[in-house]
């Protein structure tokens, strides 16, 4: 079995050289933003989880590495399109694709790396390719269903949590699942096997979602590499902000009201207020509460998988160290 850092120094090193070689391709200013946007890093979880789910099948996990290649290409691009719609101005304390080089760069150079993403894909040898393509041209729809459900709640105060819940699960945790799944799938695991990785990492997914909607408003912006207070900012309904409105008194309620209507404010005066307000209700202890069930309930699928609990550690650690609080 590989560790976790072993499968990370893999996928960071393949990362590096397919980035690299994109600068001697032309036009050089279609592939620079996407050399710039690999380049900046992250915690490549998608990759190492394809990895990770070959490897509890197969040793050679090297037949696996285009797959990894191809999820994280994707992920990406998914980043460079997120950032423009939600107007972002830094990813991993540095600037957004589209600040750095401009909105019709990363437009254009995030619809080729989508198409990479597919080449990179095609490269693994395995028989079980088709199943495995289907899955992540399945999952790839899913997250676009996923971003214009989060750009519908935009106008919306009557977002409930289960649509929220529901959103965060196209748009973040099925990529984790596909990651996860086609990683199994590749290495020919059995069905069952296959299935319950895909509903490990949907519970995951959901987890670190809702873990980085806390880090948004409560995290430390040197850690988490954006800005804090953004989801406040942009009145994004996130559970902090649906679960506010829903157990505020009606003075709690009227002022985020008033905030939430505001066209013209101090950004620092806002963050703080809401934030504030935030605390008064007690809907960070609300949220914690739904990241210790989602994480949870993905350890106990692990535990009922039919593999050698030493072949199951390395996913089990990396599962832990995915969500900050549980570091």
């Amino acid at each position: 079995m590989y560790s976790v850092e072993d499968l990370q120094k893999i996928v960071s090193e393949a990362v590096a050289l397919r980035s690299k070689q994109l600068l001697d391709k032309t036009p050089i200013e279609l592939y620079k933003p996407i050399h710039y946007s690999l380049e900046m890093g992250g915690k490549r979880l998608r990759p190492v989880l394809v990895l990770l789910g070959y490897n509890l099948f197969d040793k050679e996990v090297q037949k696996a590495v285009p797959a990894a290649l191809g999820i994280e290409v994707f992920h990406n691009f998914t980043l460079l399109h997120d950032d423009i719609m939600d107007k972002a101005d830094v990813r991993r304390n540095r600037p957004t694709v589209h600040i750095k080089f401009s909105e019709n760069h990363a437009i254009l150079s995030g619809d080729a790396m989508a198409f990479e993403a597919y080449k990179y894909f095609l490269e693994s040898g395995s028989p079980r390719l088709p199943e495995a393509m289907k899955l992540f041209t399945d999952t790839a729809i899913e997250v676009c269903e996923g971003q214009q459900f989060d750009m519908d709640f935009e106008k919306r105060l009557d977002v409930k949590e289960e649509e929220y819940l529901n959103m965060i699960r196209l748009k973040t945790a099925v990529l984790l699942a596909c990651s996860l799944k086609s990683g199994a799938i590749l290495a020919n695991s059995p069905e069952k096997a296959a299935d319950q990785l895909y509903e490990f990492g949907i519970n995951l997914g959901l987890a670190f979602q809702l873990q980085d909607d806390l880090l948004d408003t409560f995290g430390d912006q040197e850690t988490f590499g954006k800005k804090i207070g953004g989801d406040i900012l942009s009145n994004k309904k996130t559970l902090l902000l649906i679960n506010a409105l829903e157990h505020a008194d009606p003075e709690q309620h009227a002022s985020l009201m008033e905030w939430i209507k505001k066209d013209d404010f101090n950004p620092e005066e806002k963050i703080g207020a809401v934030t504030e307000i935030y605390r008064q209700i007690g809907v960070k202890e609300l949220a914690e509460q739904k990241v210790d069930a989602y994480f949870n309930r993905a350890i106990e699928i692990l535990d009922e998988m039919e593999l050698e609990d030493v072949v199951k550690q390395p996913l089990r650690g990396f599962a832990l160290n995915m969500l900050t609080r549980k570091n």
